[in-house]
């Protein structure tokens, strides 16, 4: 079997990795013992490169095309999947040993991925703040003004700090503890009990972007979160992956 491409966005961080969309197919590639190689691509290059290789646009809400990472590209196939839910729909369909859409929950994991983003997306604004700190000039650049032009917000709105800054993180803590509950309606270590799904790895990438890209103390305050439960989280859907953080290259 010829390893499959992922296509990921670099930054200045030890690994290169930071972005939780690419993340989500890293998790479930390796999850699902496929081999991979990464093409890391500068955040400022992403379109020339998507164009160059013939991926698919997404669209953006005004129906504007927007090109994006990640995409996967597989030998094997032919295939070239734009796009992280539909990548895992294609692994899932492709290479169904080891599934992640289990008992035939793809529908209802979509349905979680939309509630779980939507809960979410409001609060992430300083995160996208932190996200520039941690490419190159260049890409910096390119992200500022894409972000501010998606959001129509001025940059300070993701940079303010103060009583702002402190009214995203209890936003965060709020959306948190509505996910725990729904955890906690579980009867197992998992979303769905005692099952592993793509719907625990879409959590984890989430919390791997905040670990990647906040501040040391930032992050504990996270962990502190839910008596530890999302760093435990992150832990145990990396090993549950066989794709510890620093083995990520």
């Amino acid at each position: 079997m010829q390893p499959l491409v992922l296509y990921d966005t670099t930054s200045k961080l030890p690994g290169n990795h930071w972005s939780p969309n690419p993340a989500k197919p890293r998790f479930a590639l390796s999850y699902k013992g496929l081999p991979f190689e990464t093409v890391w691509v500068e955040y400022s290059e992403i379109a020339t490169v998507m164009k160059s290789i013939g991926a698919k646009p997404i669209k953006r809400s005004d129906g504007s095309d927007m090109y994006t990472v990640p995409v996967v590209s597989d030998p094997n196939t032919g295939a070239l999947i734009t796009d992280s839910l539909e990548i895992a729909s294609y692994l899932e369909k492709t290479y169904p040993e080891k599934p992640i859409f289990p008992n035939n929950s793809e529908a209802l994991i979509r349905a979680f991925d939309s509630a779980y983003i939507n809960l979410v997306s409001p609060a992430v604004k300083f995160l996208i703040g932190r996200s520039a700190e941690i490419l190159s000039p260049d890409s910096a650049k390119f992200y500022i003004e894409g972000r501010s032009k998606v959001f129509n917000l001025p940059w300070d709105e993701f940079t303010s700090e103060g009583p702002k800054r402190e009214a995203q993180w209890e936003l965060l803590e709020k959306a948190y503890n509505t996910v725990h509950d729904w955890y906690q309606k579980s009867n197992g270590k998992w979303i769905m009990g005692d099952t592993f799904s793509y719907a625990d790895i879409l959590v984890a990438c989430l919390m791997l972007w905040y670990k990647r890209v906040l501040k040391e103390d930032e992050w504990t305050r996270i962990s502190s979160w839910n008596g530890g439960k999302w760093a435990q989280l992150l832990t145990d859907v990396e090993k549950e992956c066989n794709l510890a953080l620093k083995a990520v290259t």
